[in-house]
């Protein structure tokens, strides 16, 4: 809601308008693609006015006569690129909307540039958007993608860190937290373990909300934000845990797809690179290797089987693809079959019957065709994906490896002991 509000020119969009949208073009940095691409498809942000989304630091053509919205991190480099589109004067308006806060030393810059370039009246609106969370699921967002090993758990508990460095990831943390609540409209209740990385999160976090209540003004808690419930006594709970509590859980190898995909392919978003297997033909010696094809997937929330099946576990999966196939096949040969009774010869009363009955099929049939493909592509999609897991199950022996780790977590007996397993080549 928050990111087709922004792209509105941070107006609520309207329903039911059926006027045409406002054509403009969409600018945003690494950090900003990573918040919109799980989010909106490129259909949908055309849908919403955007032709073009360019990233800020590519080369650009100037467009005089359309509105540009920027979408940006307020970091030095990106804030001179944009005073450098001031001057150049590439775009007809500009409407900076910064992921995180922007400082107000920064903002003069702009500011400066604006006045220099004599661009003063084209700078529409200047928004501090606190989106600064890559939401991948309805209830699931992570804090960032873009030099993640920078906030990662290694990087925490590096013997060598200094102590400006984890101040600087600290930071880092509790502003994309901010910037979750802000946008939630909701104060946390928050939790933590003492005397542990948690434990600082939570101490600068509690300070950061206090200080912005502390001005009721101007307060993003207060007035017309997103939420309105920041006064009702219903307020979230905020759980922060420290990832030294519970090692064992992400050594572990869970044999569901959503794992599985996340495991051994090629997944980050919610997009799945696959790179096709090229069949078993020869090619000629000397010549060429043929290259690969690369595909892209995306597994989300609109996608019913993979919201169905993604906490399933895999056998289960390519089971359901199966029947999935079968009923897309069944509904396939009865359109198919009402087609040729379309073509009936003759008057006998027999087959205009059957022609008046069959016509009312037909136009539920034809009616259901979008549907159809719809669903012929999630299968397309999942047998792929599918496939290329089970190449990787089969060529690693993974599922031998899951029934030996459940059989050491459950403490049951195996079948020979785990130095032999780890001494053999196989």
């Amino acid at each position: 809601v928050a990111l087709k509000r922004m792209l509105n020119f941070n107006v609520p969009p309207v329903k039911n308008s059926t006027g045409e949208p406002v054509w403009k073009v969409l600018i945003y940095d690494r950090f900003g693609q990573d918040i919109i691409s799980p989010l909106l498809s490129v259909k949908e942000l055309r849908d919403m006015g955007i032709t073009l989304h360019l990233l800020l630091h590519s080369d650009r053509d100037a467009i005089p006569d359309v509105p540009a919205i920027y979408f940006v991190m307020p970091t030095e480099e990106n804030i001179d690129r944009m005073c450098q589109d001031l001057r150049n004067q590439l775009y007809e308006s500009y409407y900076l909307n910064f992921i995180s806060a922007i400082s107000r030393s920064k903002l003069e810059d702009i500011a400066n540039a604006a006045i220099g370039a004599n661009a003063v009246t084209q700078v529409a609106k200047v928004f501090d958007q606190y989106l600064n969370f890559i939401t991948l699921e309805d209830d699931m967002f992570v804090l960032c993608n873009q030099n993640k090993e920078l906030v990662s758990y290694r990087a925490i508990n590096r013997p060598d860190i200094t102590d400006t460095e984890m101040e600087t990831i600290m930071d880092t943390i509790v502003d994309s937290l901010f910037c979750f609540f802000v946008t939630l409209g909701a104060i946390p209740i928050i939790r933590c373990s003492r005397g542990t990385a948690a434990e600082m999160v939570a101490v600068k976090l509690d300070k950061k909300l206090r200080e912005n209540l502390r001005d009721a003004r101007n307060s993003l808690f207060t007035g017309d934000t997103l939420g309105a419930g920041q006064f009702s006594f219903q307020r979230p709970l905020l759980v922060l845990v420290d990832r030294n509590i519970d090692l064992a859980t992400p050594l572990h190898h869970t044999w569901t797809y959503q794992a599985l995909v996340h495991d051994v392919l090629d997944f980050h978003l919610n997009r799945v690179n696959l790179e096709e297997s090229t069949g078993m033909e020869s090619s000629p010696a000397g010549a060429r290797p043929k290259k690969k094809n690369k595909k892209s997937y995306d597994l989300t929330a609109s996608d019913k089987f993979w919201q169905k099946h993604k906490g399933s576990p895999f056998p289960e999966v390519a089971e359901s693809v199966q029947q999935e196939l079968e009923s897309y096949r069944a509904q396939e040969d009865e359109v198919k079959r009402l087609k040729s009774i379309m073509g009936i010869e003759g008057e006998d009363e027999g087959a205009i019957s059957m022609l008046s009955d069959n016509t009312a099929k037909l136009t539920s049939a034809v009616s259901s065709l979008p549907e159809l493909l719809e669903k012929k592509r999630l299968i397309d999609l999942h047998t792929n994906v599918a496939t290329a897991v089970l190449e990787h199950i089969k060529s690693r022996k993974l599922d031998v490896y899951f029934e030996y780790e459940e059989k050491i977590m459950s403490k049951s007996t195996l079948d020979k002991s785990l130095l032999d397993m780890i001494s053999d080549p196989d």
